[in-house]
């Protein structure tokens, strides 16, 4: 191989290694819809939100006062006008993204109330009719996989096969009621969307929001002791200020893994922008340091090693205590035989007077009544 050739595939090699370290991935662009019915006839309120990887980029709410989309994600209006919805480039992709959402508000609303009334719910009480969908695309910005489900009430009724070719119900009366009611889009419709059109948005957003959506905050960690009883304890591995949300929390005794001995929590968002989870293990009493908790994140050069440590002032209460408890007791002992001292000279000097006045008085009784009063 000539230096020529070879030049170029070093070239290649760290364009293709810059890539894969700018996408970390996997990455992720979800859609949530939640269509609203409370007591009363004309109470309604429709809610969309953008994530990526669990940051906001965009929202609806048509509560507001002017229903627009707000933009927490910089450039997210931009993006869109860049990319029309539906494959046309025109000064007017905005409008139309805005429409498609009003026109999804209408459609959630008829489905909304046609569930209602199947079900005879009548006005009252809180109903609501929900969506997720999305798509994943890998470190090479690659399309990895789809999701899309609707729920009602807070229950799963139907939801787009892994292969995006079909969609599946909970059981066969929810597959009538939603093949009857519902306006599910048709499922060769949806996987272009998903395969298309959704990553092809998740790609310019992460390309254009790289300071926020494509940094990797590394976690705050550490490992907490909790007694159960006299044969168990709990030890909880923390991640805490995390981004993105991927990690990691493996426990391991002796090197080696206990997947099915770990009790584990989805990763939740903190409030701030980050996520925070944990991982727990039951163990025996006086064998915490055989367990150790791995944790991997993005944001870390390496996984690290965590393992449990009693804290340092855990010794130091119980040896200030006796300290204590040893200089009392001398003090008090010190106390007592002084006491005694006293009560005897003062005993001693009041018999010798007692005995000395019942001697000049002839009264030997006195000198009886001062020692039982000693």
């Amino acid at each position: 191989m000539g230096p020529r050739p070879l030049l170029l595939l070093l070239l290649l090699l760290s364009g293709a290694l810059a890539l894969t370290a700018a996408w970390a991935g996997p990455h992720t662009l979800r859609y949530l819809t939640a269509a609203v019915s409370g007591p009363g006839r004309w109470t309604y309120r429709y809610i969309a939100v953008g994530y990526v990887d669990g940051t906001e980029v965009a929202r609806y709410d048509s509560d507001a006062r002017n229903p627009k989309l707000t933009l927490p994600g910089a450039g997210y209006e931009k993006l869109v006008m860049e990319q029309d919805p539906v494959g046309q480039d025109h000064p007017q992709a905005w409008d139309d993204f805005l429409r498609g959402i009003k026109r999804q508000e209408q459609r959630s609303r008829a489905t909304l109330n046609s569930l209602r009334a199947h079900y005879n719910q009548g006005d009252d009480g809180c109903h609501t009719f929900q969506e997720m969908t999305g798509c994943v695309v890998g470190s090479d910005g690659r399309f990895l996989r789809g999701f899309s489900q609707f729920a009602y009430d807070g229950t799963d009724y139907i939801a787009l096969s892994e292969d995006l070719r079909s969609w599946t119900a909970a059981d066969t009366a929810a597959q009538v009621t939603w093949s009857q009611l519902v306006g599910v889009p048709d499922a060769d419709v949806r996987r272009v969307f998903l395969a298309d059109t959704c990553v092809q948005r998740l790609r310019l957003l992460l390309k254009k929001g790289r300071e926020t959506l494509l940094r990797a905050d590394p976690p705050k960690t550490h490992v907490t002791r909790h007694p159960v009883s006299d044969r168990e304890v709990t030890l909880r591995c923390w991640a805490r200020g995390f981004y993105p949300a991927d990690i990691t929390l493996t426990w391991q005794r002796d090197g080696e893994d206990l997947p099915q001995d770990t009790e584990t929590v989805e990763t939740r968002p903190a409030g701030d922008g980050t996520f925070q989870t944990w991982a727990a293990v039951a163990v025996p009493p006086g064998q915490e340091q055989s367990y150790t908790c791995r944790v991997g994140h993005a944001g870390l050069p390496e996984p690290l090693t965590l393992r449990w440590d009693p804290p340092p002032w855990t010794t130091v209460p119980i040896v200030g205590i006796a300290a204590v408890l040893v200089y009392l007791g001398a003090v008090v002992a010190k106390a007592v035989t002084w006491r005694r001292k006293r009560s005897g000279r003062g005993g001693e000097s009041r018999a010798q007077a007692a005995c000395q006045s019942g001697c000049r008085e002839g009264t030997p009784g006195t000198l009886g009544s001062v020692w039982v009063g000693v």
